[in-house]
């Protein structure tokens, strides 16, 4: 059997091509999905269900195949038809019976589903998780400021946002962790209404998550998934009430959606498939290496895992690792295309050089395994989260090391930064007039609002005078 990742040397054309492939990652909308729509035709046809199959048909007819159209025709609908959208496109995206009285869970319903978490699983989210979330977010408050003048002032008012959706993803795993990655800020900032947007089947497949929202006071949880969760977030239906924020990943429908009620609504990012680049040199141990690239890999057949190295012996060790961690792993067929498609071993002329490299791609996570880890660490510019050292595995940051789980992603690590309470506050601007302070800046005022041709402007301070 072949290699489960190839070595490229930087600058050679096979590391041109794959850097190219890695940059693409990025490209949103284009995901062609008329095979998809026709299976999922084909599977509500097979219902014998007249009213969904009308309404499938009517969806299909004349879409475009790509992720892009799809995403555009739910929010349409859902904007216009609201619950009754809601529930027919769950049926076709999902397979699953909604109506209007289950899009929202019951109270009832997330009790009964509670009880049946692992209660050592739920305890060790309590003791261990929860409060070292907690902890590192308070730490993000921000407190409201005046600066006093002349009997007025200016200032910032900080306020939490009033309601917020908090999206959690499924498919083909369900993340209670993502649940409290997101919950905790949204609470340490104090948002007072905080509904839950998870796919259906979600609870019952995790009571856990059940448990966890027990645990963090929520009781507002909807049984929605994909776009048609952010359609209902965004524009509201008769059975949801429109949010102020959507947060959270999800896969490519959800992050097209939440790009494009962007303005309508704020969002957190768009995110991407995840990634990871490890660092590492010769000192590294080979083994974990390759598991913290697993430990990327297994997420989607998107995901990326990147080692970059500037030993080239170093590099065929990780490679012999990866091959023999890679049989027996449960998700080994997910684990193995992903490192076919997005994965490999950068080998690199010098660390500094191979730094550059991971700066250039920005990554969600980076990992540095080297013997000057503090030192290559103060040196990258750009990356979501850094993991120092050979015992900051990934998945520490993951589920409890304190610091958000939730990445920019894609390269957008250049500008963007971890989900934080400031994503669940607003500053609203105070400024406190009188007139002593008014009179001080009065010729500066009309000076430069007759500059700007805004004579009103001028006449309104001038009247104070």
């Amino acid at each position: 059997m072949s290699d489960p990742v190839n070595i490229y040397e930087i600058g050679s054309p096979e590391f041109n091509a794959f850097f190219k492939r890695m940059r693409e990652r990025a490209d949103t909308g284009g995901s062609p999905t008329g095979d998809v729509n026709s299976r999922l035709l084909a599977r509500v046809r097979e219902s014998g269900d007249n009213e969904l199959i009308q309404f499938a048909e009517h969806f299909f007819e004349g879409l475009h195949p790509f992720a892009e159209a799809t995403v555009e025709r739910v929010l349409d609908l859902v904007s216009k038809h609201g619950d009754a959208a809601l529930t027919q496109l769950t049926r076709v995206f999902d397979s699953y019976p909604l109506t209007s009285a289950t899009i929202r869970v019951s109270q009832k319903d997330l009790d009964a589903l509670a009880l049946k978490a692992d209660p050592e699983l739920l305890e060790v989210c309590r003791r261990d998780v929860l409060p070292r979330l907690t902890r590192f977010h308070e730490r993000q408050k921000q407190e409201s400021w005046q600066i006093e003048e002349k009997g007025g002032g200016v200032g910032i008012r900080v306020q939490p946002l009033q309601r917020v959706a908090l999206y959690v993803p499924g498919g083909k795993a369900f993340y209670p962790s993502s649940l409290m990655m997101s919950a905790v800020p949204a609470r340490v900032a104090g948002v007072r209404e905080i509904a839950v947007f998870t796919p259906p089947g979600a609870l019952e497949q995790t009571p856990l998550m059940a448990a966890l929202l027990k645990e963090l006071g929520i009781s507002e949880v909807y049984r929605l998934g994909g776009a048609q969760a952010i359609a209902a977030a965004a524009f509201g239906t008769e059975k949801v009430a429109r949010v102020d924020k959507i947060v959270g990943p999800g896969s490519e429908f959800v992050a097209l959606a939440k790009r494009m009620v962007f303005g309508r609504v704020d969002i957190d990012n768009v995110a991407g498939p995840s990634e990871v680049v490890v660092l590492f040199d010769g000192s590294a141990n080979a083994a974990w290496v390759a598991a913290d690239m697993l430990a990327q890999a297994e997420h989607d057949e998107l995901a990326a895992a990147v080692g970059v190295t500037d030993s080239a012996e170093a590099a065929q060790a990780v490679v012999a690792q990866l091959a023999r961690q890679l049989a027996g792993l449960p998700r080994e067929a997910t684990a193995r295309r992903s490192l076919q498609n997005f994965g490999g071993i950068v080998v690199a002329p010098s660390m500094g050089f191979g730094i550059r490299f991971a700066d250039t791609l920005a990554p969600e996570h980076l990992e540095i395994l080297t013997e000057q880890a503090e030192q290559h660490a103060a040196q990258v510019k750009n990356a979501g989260a850094i993991f120092v050292g050979p015992y900051a595995p990934e998945a520490f940051g993951d589920y409890c090391a304190g610091p958000n789980h939730v990445l920019p992603t894609v390269g957008t690590a250049r500008f963007a930064s971890a989900l934080s309470v400031g994503d669940f506050l607003r500053q609203v601007s105070i400024i406190r007039g009188s007139a002593e302070l008014l009179a001080a800046h009065r010729q500066a005022i009309v000076k430069l609002a007759r500059a700007e041709g805004l004579e009103a402007h001028a006449r309104s301070v001038e009247l104070r005078s």
